[in-house]
This record gives C-alpha cells, sequence and structure tokens, in this order.
C-alpha cells in the first residue's frame, strides 16, 4: 500500500510552517485537507463579493498564491491564514480549518492517505493479508523488493519515497505499546521466494521481531486450513478513539474506506470467524521459525 507523493522528510507533518519571501509552499501532491482548506477559502470569498485580486491585495500575496491555496496546491503560512480571517469576515473558520492541515504523504498513494492518518490515532487494529507482508511488519529490503518489481517502475527517488514512508509507518507500532495490532497472513504469504536465502531469512526476523510485543498478534492461516470467511481479499478494521470501527480494502490501483456499520460489521464477523481458524500465535511464531529454518 501507498503510491508516490510528496519528499519523505514532511511525512505525516501537520505544522504549518512560515515559507520565505512571505510566499506559500508549493505541495507536489496535495492532501485532502489542504483541498478542502482552499475550498472553503473560496467560499468564503465568494460569499463576500470578492475576487482572486480583491483578496490578494487584502492578504498581501500574489493572485496567484491565492489562486493555488485555494486549489489546495500550497501550504498557507500562518500569515495568510490570519490575513485572510481576517479579510473575510472573522469567523474563525480558517483558523480552526488550519489547524487540521497536513501536507500529503510521501510515499502513500492518494487513496490511502487517509486510512493512513486514521490509524495513527486508532486504538485497535485488525489485518488479514493474503497476498504479500503487511506493510507494517515488512523488512526495509521485502519493502524494496516489493516497490523494484511494480508497474510503471519507479525513479530511485520515487522508490527511496515509498521505503521512508513505509518505514515512517511501522514506527507507531513503537511508539504505541498500549494498542493492541491484530495480524492473520496466510501461511503461502512468507513461502513466496523474493531475492536472497539471507534477504528472505532477514524478512521472516523482522517479522518475528515486530510480532515479539505484548500488544501485537500475528496468526497464520496454514496451507491446510482450506477454503474460510476472508477469501474475498485482504482487509482492515480499526476502532477510533470514539469507539467507531471503519474498515479498509485495497485492490488494484484503488482502496476504499468502509464506514457503513453494517458493512463493518460483516468484516469484523469474518475477521473473528478466521480468527478462530488460524494457528495460535505461538504456534504461528513457530512456524515462521520453522520456515527461516529451510533456508
Amino acid at each position: 500500500m501507498g503510491g508516490v507523493g510528496v519528499d519523505a522528510d514532511v511525512v505525516g507533518n501537520t505544522r504549518v510552517r512560515s515559507a520565505e519571501a512571505g510566499e506559500c509552499e508549493r505541495e507536489p501532491s496535495p492532501s485532502d485537507s489542504l483541498r478542502t482548506f482552499g475550498a472553503v477559502v473560496q467560499a468564503l470569498r465568494e460569499h463576500a463579493g470578492l475576487s482572486r485580486g480583491d483578496l490578494s491585495a487584502r492578504v498581501q500575496y500574489s493572485r496567484h498564491t491565492v489562486e493555488s491555496v485555494e486549489l489546495g496546491r500550497r501550504m498557507p503560512d500562518e500569515a495568510f491564514v490570519e490575513r485572510a480571517e481576517e479579510a473575510l469576515g472573522n469567523t474563525g473558520a480558517l483558523r480552526k480549518a488550519s489547524r487540521h492541515l497536513s501536507r500529503g504523504e510521501a510515499g502513500l498513494a492518494a487513496w490511502f492517505r487517509r486510512w493512513a492518518r486514521l490509524e495513527r490515532e486508532a486504538v485497535s487494529l485488525c489485518t488479514y493479508e493474503c497476498r504479500l507482508v503487511p506493510g507494517l511488519l515488512q523488512s526495509e529490503g521485502y519493502a524494496r523488493a516489493v516497490f523494484e518489481g511494480t508497474i510503471p517502475l519507479r525513479t530511485d527517488e520515487e522508490l527511496e519515497a515509498q521505503l521512508a514512508a513505509r518505514m515512517e509507518r511501522q514506527a507507531m507500532m513503537r511508539e504505541r505499546p498500549r494498542v493492541p495490532f491484530s495480524f492473520i497472513v496466510e501461511e503461502h504469504v512468507f513461502r513466496r521466494g523474493f531475492g536472497s536465502a539471507e534477504q528472505m531469512r532477514e524478512s521472516l526476523d523482522h517479522v518475528l521481531d515486530r510480532s515479539a510485543p505484548r500488544n501485537v498478534t500475528l496468526q497464520l492461516v496454514p496451507l491446510s486450513a482450506g477454503l474460510h470467511a476472508c477469501l474475498d481479499g485482504p482487509v482492515q478494521v480499526l476502532e477510533t478513539p470514539e469507539g467507531r470501527r471503519l474498515g479498509y480494502s485495497e485492490g488494484q490501483k484503488n482502496g476504499r474506506l468502509i464506514s457503513d456499520p453494517k458493512e463493518v460489521s460483516v468484516l469484523c464477523r469474518r475477521y473473528e470467524t478466521l480468527r478462530s481458524q488460524a494457528l495460535s500465535p505461538s504456534d504461528s511464531r513457530g512456524l515462521l521459525e520453522r520456515l527461516r529454518g529451510e533456508l
């Protein structure tokens, strides 16, 4: 999961920074929050009967900058927000909205960014995967092999941005030891070869290390399990701090955030059923260790 976006050093950055020379910073890959903020600026401007040129004069930024902010192409700095707030009625809407601005996450596909943000706030996260090692458990070598094999081919710069984003996502597991992370993965995922035997051992070592903490549960679905409840494909379910459950499913070049309570309830029941059909965490760990020993 995760496409190509902004430079990796601004992944997940929600801080509004002042730009040089009184201009706002152009975003190579606008985030949803930037587009939403821009739409609010445009709506307030039009409600006030102002043209972009009129607002430009009042906020003391170029007309081009005003246009770029309205289209979600630039991160507004604090001065722009304050001047636009004053020019557009002092409703407080722009000040409040600016607190939630975030840049486009580097290396994350546009359809995955909203889910990635929800992951960072979730109080629990469940993941079923049948295609490849879940992103949160991938070693750098495994992730690099995955990205190198994708089509269309990535440039070296894009590939490094994707790797950085993948490793950045994994940090939340170390930083949130009280949040339960549950993974159910098909055995054949770990049997699929890539690179050298040493790289495969490194990948399995990484998975064993990441799944060792008490708040992380990893279960394997053995080859002998046969047909089961989650054959429709990979799925993730999380619980928000407010107690709401949301789901996410992903396919070729797309992903879908699932918020309908009835749909999410079905996904949860499927996951719980598969949890009972999969190997126990200790047996799963033993199987991974055996697979490593076979390399």
